[in-house]
């Protein structure tokens, strides 16, 4: 999906839901923020630096403040729970080091504090081939914010969950914001789930931003724009 004239500013703490029809250009704007997708124009400026055009070493070190949470997990299924959340630090990490699992106790300390805080502590070492869809995304939740990001990226992060599972994601998410001042920016299909829990949404279509406002002025017009549907079609109870 190509993006044209997009130009977003993200605040601390923010809770920033976009929306929009699949291929709208939801995933590609959230994966050029951190350069997973290269822009061909235009600038990122993230924590006061354009890291547009940085080269690997230094962009290895933005990353480190960027958090990512993906639709499907990115686990590694073999290994524990608590080896999983620990992988968040290679940011931190030389390659040995990476290689090799040489963590700090400060580091395994922080790692089962996250989390306890995500209701995870029973599960610290079972495999994570052995958890619910729900219990693998407060995985991918605790390895993000085990990087101590200012940013949490989260691409889709409940679409493969039921409604029960996706409540509980969304409130640690929204808790993640206000508690931790972490700023969220997610992907979202449920019109619903982004007015209930975002302080912004974006919405996208054909890969132009078409509205950037609180919930309260999402209305049927903008859902048109955005959908080209009424919003009694989108919500669901």
């Amino acid at each position: 999906m190509i993006l044209r004239n997009i130009d977003v500013a993200l605040h601390k703490g923010e809770f920033v839901s976009i929306i929009g029809k699949s291929g709208a250009g939801k995933s590609t704007l959230l994966r050029c923020v951190n350069r997973m997708i290269e822009p061909t124009s235009g600038e990122i400026v993230f924590d006061g630096q354009n890291i547009t055009h940085l080269k690997k070493k230094e962009l290895r070190k933005q990353r480190a403040k960027i958090g990512m949470i993906f639709q499907h997990y990115n686990l590694v299924s073999r290994l524990t729970v608590f080896e999983n959340v620990l992988h968040g630090r290679f940011g931190y990490k030389s390659t040995l080091q990476g290689v090799l699992g040489l963590y700090t106790e400060e580091e395994k300390q922080l790692a089962l504090t996250i989390l306890e805080k995500l209701g995870m502590q029973e599960h610290i070492y079972k495999r994570c081939d052995q958890l619910s869809g729900g219990q693998k995304q407060r995985v991918g939740i605790a390895r993000a914010l085990v990087q101590e990001p200012t940013l949490l990226l989260c691409d889709e992060p409940i679409a493969s969950l039921d409604p029960n599972a996706s409540k509980i994601i969304m409130d640690h998410l929204k808790e993640i914001s206000q508690s931790m001042g972490i700023t969220v920016l997610v992907n979202l299909h449920q019109v619903d789930v982004a007015m209930k829990y975002s302080d912004r949404i974006i919405g996208l279509s054909h890969g132009t931003k078409v509205f950037d406002d609180v919930p309260s002025r999402l209305s049927q017009f903008a859902i048109r724009d955005i959908y080209g549907t009424d919003v009694d079609e989108l919500i669901t109870e």
